[in-house]
């Protein structure tokens, strides 16, 4: 088969040779999943402005003359962490992707098993020595969010264990990912951003349960147990509701024993969010290709970072109008 040539700087290439490179470049960007970079990178920016500007207007801590520089580049640690979870996750889950995802990178063949093992330690690496640059606290986090990633795909596998599983992303998606942000200006362990971190945690525990859905019968097969495949999607989104839903109910709770500010209650009504989200899980619709997954999955992540948000906001004008 004769393949057509064209000339770049004296050199020649062929179609399919520019096809293949293409085809590289797509493959690269559907193993990191972008959607999927939208809230760590965001939520961990939000939460980082928060406490820089809360402890600037309530204990008096000045403003670094570089901290938006320094914010983005934290920011940009946590999004390579989740785009290394996403290649490694894809790479240890080749067998379920076959049966349930076979349009990913993986199974099409546009990467291969090792090119992705590859990718996902690079971006490891290379996300370990940006959080070298912010603190020292900042540093730990990170590393113990990337050992959550790397047990959860890898063995001891904590993907394969009935809810072990959710908890499991729920710690560093939620409690660390807040801990992490607050860390690059403040202490992180404060009140406020370690009761924040909880709610998301809680959140994040049931929300989780969404992802699970489209992957049900693959799961099952390769030995890996979830709420939706043990009882079913609307047995799962009964046990799921609570927790994303109670986490919002305490905060009137949290605010009585002055836990945090008053000016918080406007994330009680997150709750409804929650519930709507409880809702789209029930109906389990068609997924979406480019999402990957159904309308439930995707409103929780739009829910996470608006919630992280409204609380940045509310943390650093809150006081302003109470």
């Amino acid at each position: 088969m004769c393949a057509s040539e064209i000339k770049i700087n004296g050199y020649k290439i062929t179609n399919k040779e520019n096809n293949s490179n293409k085809n590289l470049a797509k493959g690269y960007i559907e193993l990191i999943r972008p959607f999927t970079l939208l809230a760590p990178f965001f939520v961990s920016l939000c939460i980082m402005m928060a406490g820089l500007l809360f402890n600037a207007r309530v204990n008096q801590m000045a403003v670094p003359a570089d901290w938006i520089f320094t914010a983005f580049r934290a920011a940009i640690t946590m999004a390579l962490i989740n785009a290394a979870s996403n290649a490694l996750n894809q790479a240890a889950d080749i067998e379920s992707d076959i049966i349930s995802k076979p349009y990913r990178p993986i199974p099409k063949k546009l990467i291969k098993l090792e090119e992705a093992n590859s990718f996902a330690y690079s971006f490891y690496l290379i996300a370990m020595l940006f959080a070298f640059t912010i603190n020292w606290y900042f540093t730990i986090i990170a590393f113990f969010i990337m050992m959550f990633t790397v047990t959860y795909s890898l063995p001891p596998r904590m993907k394969q264990y009935l809810f072990i599983n959710q908890i499991w992303i729920a710690i560093p998606r939620g409690m660390l990912g807040i801990l992490a942000g607050w860390s690059v200006f403040s202490n992180p362990f404060q009140v406020l951003p370690l009761t924040m971190g909880s709610i998301a945690m809680v959140f994040l525990i049931g929300g989780m349960s969404t992802k699970d859905i489209v992957d049900s019968e693959a799961d099952k097969l390769t030995g890996v147990k979830t709420l939706v495949n043990t009882f079913g999607v609307r047995r799962a989104a009964y046990i799921s509701v609570p927790f994303m839903v109670m986490p919002y109910i305490f905060i009137p709770l949290l605010i009585q024993f002055k836990l945090i500010h008053s000016y918080f209650w406007p994330l009680t009504l997150f709750g409804f969010f929650s519930f709507f989200v409880y809702v789209l899980m029930k109906q389990s619709q068609q997924k979406s290709k480019k999402f990957e997954n159904i309308q439930a999955w995707s409103m929780m992540y739009v829910e996470y970072i608006l919630f992280a948000i409204t609380f940045a906001s509310l943390a650093i004008f809150g006081g302003y109008f109470s």
